[in-house]
């Protein structure tokens, strides 16, 4: 029998401890001040009656070419926006991603502080007009994060059962083997 010494073990260990939580589970992350290009799902209006709406939703636009980084292009984004002058302000606060490989696919969800900012680099978006304020679903912005983002892949229930359901050998649960069963008509 090999004796390993104990020094050893206690070394094997705390190496593996120090590994980043990336090692064992996708994570996706972001850097602090990472810009990414993003529009509201549905067209937004703010005026002096309706000065604020929680809850919007954003999406993340791909190949933008003055943004820093990207989100997955399955991605929503959950924000607060706000009249303020001539501008709109949004601030999100959560975010849901699905990032997609073939027949896998990974689940992030989690908070996010980011800040919208116009191609200018103007805090806020420019959509005003007299007081009256329109965000098209067709208008880009960034976000800045405000601090670097790691969110680690979340728990997912329907790519164990897509995993059974695409079993060839017919044990899946599309297509289960028959069982020996009596004919009815004997």
């Amino acid at each position: 029998m090999i004796k390993i010494p104990d020094a050893l073990l206690t070394a094997a260990g705390l190496a593996l401890l120090a590994l980043p939580s990336a090692a064992f589970a996708a994570t996706l992350s972001l850097p602090a001040d990472a810009s990414v290009a993003v529009q509201v799902i549905d067209d937004l209006t703010l005026d002096a009656d309706r000065s604020r709406h929680d809850d919007i939703l954003l999406r993340p636009v791909s190949h933008a070419t003055d943004a820093s980084h990207e989100l997955p292009e399955y991605c929503v984004l959950v924000g607060d926006a706000r009249l303020d002058g001539e501008r709109v302000r949004i601030t999100t606060k959560a975010l849901t991603c699905v990032e997609t490989d073939g027949d896998d696919s990974e689940i992030f969800s989690g908070e996010v502080s980011a800040a919208a900012y116009d191609a200018d680099g103007s805090y806020g978006v420019a959509a005003c007009d007299g007081g009256r304020c329109e965000l098209t679903s067709d208008h880009v912005f960034h976000l800045q994060f405000a601090s670097a983002l790691e969110i680690e892949e979340q728990d997912n229930p329907a790519a164990r059962i897509n995993e059974q359901r695409r079993q060839a050998d017919g044990t899946g649960i599309a297509n289960p083997i028959p069982a020996e069963r009596p004919d009815p008509d004997e």
